[in-house]
């Protein structure tokens, strides 16, 4: 029996130390509701619980975003059923307006009305918005394609003359293949300026009968009479048309240079195309400049050429003019994912439904005739049918919507159970440790209070 240490009290304390810090642990997975309150509690549980959080809270926004995309799409969709109204009454006018037992006045009556509707349509469009953003008005700081024009060569073919130390002569064949983007275009256009230039000429070795094209000033030609440039070919195929022979008796190369080059060329009109090199036609072009004789100078910034490559000009009423083809669509990019890849993204498009927009900016029905009325119902026609287009697309993009909202919330519902169980208390579990440990303290208290009072007994010994 010893006084010194009192290893029964030392381990009674022990043993109600770790009860307690249990205890206090089970007191504080209770009380706040998890079983992960530190990264402590369990460092692989936690990180994959916050990733969990992540991406419920990601995708619980971008459900609210889907919804405020629907929205916007119902704003514009309703805008839209409005502007179609009125075209078919506007289509209703003009077939009235069609009508022979209609005077002049009572066409011009009629033509008020048409133009009433007309300005509510561009009314309808300048002012529909949704969150400050016009939707009908479309975006002039989109991405348009910028029109390009060149001339539509044939084949051709160029005379020389001897070098100076002589051979007999026949014609360099000049082939064009018909450009099928802006960049070959412009690269044709380059080659024949320089051979129209006399830039290229024919190097005959000793004894050869056929001749190799060389000297073309900034462009490579292979032994295939293919003129390139950078690497790039250019639509220029230069052969031999003939025999060129020569002088045997001389033991260095010949050079024939290019005199002239023959100036017919296929008529017909040029070749146009976007800022992509996709051809289009040409009432399609817009952004054009007109000079002081009523001719076009320039097309989206690029010079016109002939057919020959020589700068031209182009009668404007070849050209439809339309200041909305200047007005690119508006795209609404919804992110509808917790993550930044471009598939958690769904872009609506709406066209500009100005009056312009819409081609019916200036629609007639009035004069003497039914001339003006008849064209009338054509363009309104096409104007019903693009309103009618874009509103399917809205449908289309609303009830896609709807499918994305439902399925993120599936997710997030079924993710957030999964996040659940890895951060949440159970709480049944948790209190059936907290009794066992909570009976455990009071013991331990008990015991340690009795192992204190074991020493007493040694003052017997004493006495």
């Amino acid at each position: 029996m010893v006084v010194q240490h009192n290893l029964t009290a030392m381990n009674s304390n022990r043993m109600l130390g770790l009860t307690t810090k249990t205890q206090a642990k089970s007191t504080e997975k209770l009380s706040s509701g998890y079983k992960i309150n530190r990264a402590a509690d369990d460092a692989a549980g936690l990180s994959i619980s916050e990733k969990m959080r992540k991406q419920i809270r990601g995708l619980t926004q971008a459900s609210l975003n889907a919804q405020d995309g629907i929205s916007a799409v119902q704003t514009a969709e309703g805008a839209l059923n409005e502007v179609q109204d009125m075209l078919q009454r506007m289509n209703e006018l003009a077939v009235k307006s069609a009508n022979g037992t209609n005077s002049e006045d009572d066409r011009s009556y009629i033509q008020n009305e048409i133009d009433q509707l007309t300005t509510e349509i561009d009314r309808v469009a300048e002012t529909t918005k949704f969150n400050e953003t016009y939707l009908l008005k479309g975006d002039k700081t989109a991405d348009k394609k910028n029109i390009y024009s060149y001339g539509s060569f044939t084949n051709k073919a160029a005379t020389f003359t001897a070098g100076a130390d002589g051979a007999s002569g026949a014609k360099l064949k000049i082939t064009l293949t018909d450009p099928t983007t802006a960049d070959t275009a412009t690269l044709q256009n380059e080659v024949m300026n320089a051979l129209a230039n006399k830039g290229a000429s024919i190097s005959i070795e000793k004894g050869q009968t056929t001749g190799k094209v060389a000297g073309l000033e900034g462009f490579e030609v292979d032994t295939n009479g293919n003129v390139k440039k950078d690497g790039k070919e250019t639509g220029v195929k230069l052969e031999v048309d003939g025999t060129i022979t020569a002088d045997t008796g001389k033991d260095r190369t010949e050079t024939l240079t290019i005199a002239s080059v023959d100036s017919a060329a296929k008529s017909g009109p040029a070749q146009y195309y976007d800022k992509d090199g996709n051809k289009i036609a040409a009432n399609a072009l817009s952004n054009y400049v007109t000079g002081d004789n009523g001719k076009v100078t320039q097309i989206a910034g690029k010079k016109l050429y002939d057919a020959a490559g020589n700068e031209a000009t182009l009668d404007a009423a070849a050209i439809k003019s339309d200041d909305d083809a200047l007005v690119g669509a508006l795209t609404l990019t919804l992110h509808v994912g917790a993550d930044a890849t471009s598939n958690n993204q769904i872009s609506v498009t709406l066209d500009a439904m100005s009056a312009k927009g819409l081609g019916v900016n200036g629609l007639k029905v009035d004069g003497t005739d039914d001339k003006n009325a008849l064209s009338a119902v054509d363009t309104i026609k096409e104007a019903i049918q693009k309103v009618s287009t874009q509103r399917s697309a809205l449908g289309a993009a609303q009830n896609r919507l709807e499918h994305t909202i439902s399925n993120l919330d599936n997710v997030v519902e079924n993710t957030t159970s999964a996040e659940s169980q890895i951060r949440d208390t159970d709480m049944a579990t948790e209190m059936v440790k907290y009794s066992n440990n909570n009976i455990l303290s009071q013991a331990g208290q008990a015991m340690l209070a009795q192992a204190n009072q074991s020493n007493q007994g040694v003052l017997s010994l004493l006495q």
